[in-house]
């Protein structure tokens, strides 16, 4: 395991990287340092537990395929001990995979291969989108049955509370400021992840899939070819 800080001592966000591949996490994480982060490293899916605990990092950016226990179990052990940004990396294209990984508490995921480029820019937009969350108003809206407290980060749906991750807390919450209107992926795409590229499309897709299962499949109507309205009863 490694860390590094920033020169002359000055606070940075901490992120750690997980990946059995020493090539790659050892490539993301001097990406990283070069933007300032300070980067801690783990190798398997014990260690990426023990460190996330010892380090309290602002991010993690794990491999789904990890030794020891995979990257799902990895993600869902630290996300009940902190709510952190996750960041997944896979080698699978399969949709299937991808909603798993999101279902555990993934915030985003990016396929292998994959540009640095673009992963450095979607660990600082995860990044901002938390800085964003934590200035809430305590404000509570209610539409239809559904209820959302941005304060506390909790939705109830018919008096039953989810248990929605942080994206998709933030997915939610943009769509019920207007209801039963229509708005395109790309939008959402912008103003949620805080990122613009039409490949990413899939990952609104596959957060829709994962608020509808857990708030019901009749909240969320697609509007195909165009995006997504909340349609609250």
């Amino acid at each position: 395991m490694e860390q590094n800080a920033p020169a002359g001592g000055a606070t940075a966000r901490r992120i750690l990287v997980v990946d059995d591949e020493p090539t790659i996490a050892e490539s993301v994480a001097a990406r990283l340092r070069a933007e300032g982060f300070t980067v801690d490293m783990a190798y398997d899916g014990p260690a990426a537990v023990a460190a996330a605990g010892r380090f309290a990092p602002d991010l993690v950016v794990l491999d789904v395929m990890l030794p020891g226990y995979d990257g799902l179990e990895v993600c869902r052990r630290i996300q009940a001990e902190r709510s952190i940004p996750v960041l997944m990396l896979t080698a699978r294209t399969d949709e299937t995979d991808q909603l798993i990984g999101l279902g555990v508490g993934a915030d985003d995921y990016l396929t292998k291969p994959f540009s640095l480029r673009v992963l450095t820019a979607r660990v600082h937009a995860l990044l901002r989108r938390v800085e964003r969350a934590g200035q809430g108003h305590g404000t509570i809206t209610v539409v239809g049955d559904l209820r959302i407290d941005a304060d506390q980060r909790r939705v109830w749906r018919e008096g039953v509370e989810a248990q929605l991750t942080p994206l998709e807390f933030d997915l939610l919450a943009r769509l019920a400021r207007r209801p039963r209107a229509v708005l395109a992926r790309e939008r959402l795409l912008e103003e949620v992840w805080d990122w613009a590229d039409a490949a990413g499309t899939r990952a609104v897709d596959s957060h829709i899939k994962a608020l509808r299962r857990k708030l019901g499949a009749d909240l969320i109507r697609t509007v195909h070819g165009v995006g997504y309205a909340l349609e609250p009863r």
